[in-house]
């Protein structure tokens, strides 16, 4: 584990050192943020992608591709290990080691932890046998879970310094949201238990992320699986199906320290970031259905408060199931060095770049559309306030039409590469975007200008998993070997 004092207190199953940041080079990832930028470019990416409601009776399975330019293969599909069951929807991914374990020569980044959603098994992939081939190491099945700690709906995985595993849930078994919790897992894989402390768990779960030096753990609220399982509904928003608060954690002691309520600017609040910097104590959340990011820092009396920080306008539209069209930010990442954040708007297709060296002032730096409901050809058109029609202009990239809406995003440890696929979760992809799991997701790469912001699509890369030899898949979320900026935690 990285050496900071606070962490040793209170996670000291390891030795070190009580200097911070005196790092073993021979841990996994790397000693700080900015180092990790200067690390190798990527080769491979693992996309996680999924049959489970589409009609095709085949598992899930983890696609590895080519991210080489100068391979024959590049932007292929070189390698698919189907998991061994049918119907898991395998969602978020996380590592069993990381930057967090940086200085700890006996960790090991070889194990890809994979939570299936629907069926709440847990797949462990080992990726460093043979990084371009992985092979399934356990699975964690969902009766030893649910017996041991009641949660179900498996989500967000993310390595522990103290060499474990922790994996949010959304529900218990029956999809109700006040079952929900952390499920802790040790370094072979065993179930240990919970992480919160009893009477602890937050009212919904989603994702979270820890930043030891200021011992605080904050999650965020998706829904209630047995309501989002079924497609969304604004009913089960208004009936209290679904969330707008963050959940403040000590950490690593589990104990809930305050609830923020974000309000109506606030619905859905998804994925939450730190500053990749450990020292700092603001990070962002991406609300979905009211499309804002929402920015929380700590107060001088180490409470914690919110504030908007962007907000994308809803649409008017014609021929919707709404009269307005929200955008929708569903992903969103921050660059290593803190100085951009990326979201998409998997409704109205776009992907923005913000300068975020002033947290409290994001400026709009780059704007692309590679998707959306409202593209040429559509049947929805936006109007504005003069009562104009129109549509967004989406370009072919080599003669495929993009389909769907941006959703998972990764970006390049350099922060040059913006990777986007298009799939959100089966069940509400065939409620907005019919025609994605029939025709299956892609696979695209944006460039990044990293010096005055900017974002264009490559040309030259386009994964197509419409074309995949079982049938069309939808593409989800992506892992490069190495580590990224979603999945490593500096402490």
């Amino acid at each position: 584990m990285a050496t900071d004092v606070v962490v040793l207190e209170h996670e000291g199953k390891r030795q070190g050192s009580e200097k911070h940041h005196v790092f073993c080079k021979a841990g996994p990832g790397y000693a700080t943020p900015l180092d990790a930028m200067s690390g190798p470019r990527e080769s491979l990416i693992y996309v996680t992608c999924v049959y489970s409601g589409t009609g095709i009776e085949k598992p899930d399975y983890l696609a590895t591709v080519d991210v080489d330019p100068s391979s024959p293969t590049f932007s292929k599909v070189i390698h698919r290990l189907p998991m061994p069951y049918l119907g898991d929807e395998l969602h978020h991914t996380g590592w069993n080691s990381c930057s967090s374990c940086h200085g700890d020569p006996s960790a090991d980044r070889r194990f890809l932890i994979v939570p299936s959603l629907i069926s709440g098994r847990i797949y462990v992939v080992d990726t460093k046998t043979n990084p371009k081939a992985p092979s399934l190491h356990k699975v964690v099945h969902r009766e030893e879970i649910i017996q041991k700690t009641g949660l179900a709906y498996p989500h967000t995985s993310h390595c522990l310094a103290s060499g474990d595993v922790m994996v949010s849930c959304l529900g218990d078994k029956d999809g109700n949201a006040k079952g929900n919790g952390f499920l802790l897992l040790d370094s072979e894989f065993n179930v240990k238990g919970r992480w919160e402390k009893t009477g602890h768990s937050p009212s919904f779960g989603y994702d979270f992320w820890y930043q030891p030096r200021h011992k605080t753990m904050i999650s965020s609220s998706w829904g209630a699986p047995a309501a989002f399982t079924k497609g969304f509904s604004l009913e089960d928003v208004t009936n209290g199906f679904y969330g707008r608060h963050l959940y403040v954690y000590s950490w690593p002691g589990g104990e809930l320290k305050q609830t923020l309520d974000l309000g109506s600017t606030g619905l859905l609040p998804l994925e939450i970031r730190f500053l990749h910097d450990p020292s700092k104590d603001t990070g962002f959340v991406g609300c979905a259905l009211t499309s804002n990011m929402v920015r929380f820092f700590k107060n001088q009396d180490d409470s914690w408060s919110h504030e908007l920080a962007i907000s994308v306008k809803p649409l008017k539209v014609q021929n919707w199931i709404l009269p307005e069209m929200p955008g929708l930010i569903t992903d969103f990442l921050i660059s290593l060095d803190d100085r951009f954040l990326y979201f998409v708007n998997w409704l109205h297709g776009d992907v923005r770049q913000y300068n975020i060296e002033d947290p409290k002032n994001p400026e709009l730096t780059g704007q692309v559309w590679v998707g959306g409901l409202i593209q040429k050809g559509s049947q929805i058109l936006a109007e504005g306030e003069d009562g104009k029609r129109w549509q967004f202009d989406v370009p072919e990239v080599q003669g495929h039409k993009l389909r769907g809406g941006p959703q998972m995003l990764q970006l390049s440890l350099d922060g040059k590469r913006l990777y986007v696929t298009n799939s959100l979760f089966s069940t509400w992809d065939r409620q907005f975007y019919p025609d994605l799991p029939v025709k299956g997701s892609h696979m695209l790469q944006i460039d990044v200008n990293t010096e005055k912001g900017g974002l264009s699509i490559n040309p030259n890369f386009f994964v197509d998993f419409g074309a995949e030899p079982d049938g069309p898949s939808l593409a989800h979320e992506m892992r490069y070997p190495g580590g990224d900026c979603t999945s490593d935690i500096w402490i």
